[in-house]
């Protein structure tokens, strides 16, 4: 073999051995980027209690059941008992949301109260004395979970 011919079988073997380690690079970064998402699931949390406050608000003020369902974490606290999965959950639906307070018609001007970092509440007034802003003790509370904003318990803060 010739010099030339050397020297070009040399330049052809680095220019397949940079194109290779590109490969291997991108495939690297590809798959760091991959493995990232997966343990970080807080990377798509909601954080912004606002949006789920209004996505919430809505699908109680609509009835939507399943969608609050799916903004709730279990189990959850309701007064002195848990309701351990989504099924008791829509069992109980009715008691919750319509029981001592009417929680659509609370909700529609209800203002959250931030209690911590991670906590917020919503007071409403009993269901027999709707007008009556300075007796709310109906407390839906909000918890920042893992998976975002969810809701995660009821309360009469009188009892």
């Amino acid at each position: 073999m010739r010099t030339s011919e050397l020297n070009s079988s040399a330049s052809i073997r680095a220019r397949r051995a940079g194109a290779l380690r590109r490969r291997v690079t991108r495939g690297q970064t590809w798959l760091a980027r991959i493995v990232i998402l997966l343990l970080v699931p807080n990377a798509f949390a909601q954080t912004d209690f606002s949006a789920f406050w209004k996505k919430f608000r809505s699908a109680v003020i609509a009835g939507d059941k399943a969608a609050v369902a799916e903004m709730t974490n279990f189990p959850m606290s309701i007064y002195a008992s848990d309701i351990k999965n989504r099924a008791a959950f829509l069992r109980r639906y009715g008691e919750i949301f319509k029981g001592e307070a009417n929680a659509a018609q609370c909700f529609a001007s209800a203002e959250p109260q931030k209690e911590s970092a991670r906590s917020y509440a919503v007071y409403c007034s009993f269901k027999n004395t709707p007008n009556d802003h300075e007796n709310s003790p109906i407390r839906f509370i909000f918890e920042l979970t893992k998976s975002g904003w969810k809701f995660a318990g009821l309360d009469n803060i009188n009892e």
